[in-house]
C-alpha cells in the first residue's frame, strides 16, 4: 500500500513567491515614483516623503543582497555611476527650471 504524502511547500512554489514578490516590488516602486512625478508637475508640491520610501526600498534591498553576499563583481561601482549620473541630471534640470 502506498501513501501519497502532499507536499505544499517545495523549491518550485518558493520561487514563484520570490518571483511573485519582486512583481509587487516593482508594482508599488513605479507607482510610487509616478505618483512623485505627479505631485510635483501637476499639483506642485514636494513629494520628499514618497521619494525617501522608493529610495529606502531600494537601499534596503542592496543592503539585504550585500549581507547575504549575492551581488555581482563590482555593483558598488554601478551604483555610484549611476547615483553621479542621477546628480548630473538633477543638476540640469533643476537649473533649466530655475531660469
Amino acid at each position: 500500500m502506498s501513501t501519497h504524502q502532499v507536499v505544499e511547500r517545495d523549491e518550485r512554489t518558493i520561487a514563484v513567491e520570490n518571483s511573485g514578490y519582486r512583481w509587487a516590488y516593482a508594482l508599488i516602486t513605479f507607482a510610487l515614483l509616478i505618483d512623485v512625478m505627479y505631485r510635483s508637475l501637476v499639483r506642485q508640491e514636494a513629494a520628499w516623503d514618497l521619494m525617501a520610501l522608493v529610495i529606502g526600498g531600494g537601499v534596503f534591498c542592496s543592503i539585504y543582497q550585500a549581507r547575504q553576499k549575492v551581488l555581482a563583481r563590482g555593483w558598488f561601482i554601478k551604483v555610484v555611476f549611476v547615483a553621479c549620473v542621477a546628480a548630473v541630471v538633477s543638476a540640469i534640470l533643476a537649473i533649466s527650471i530655475v531660469r
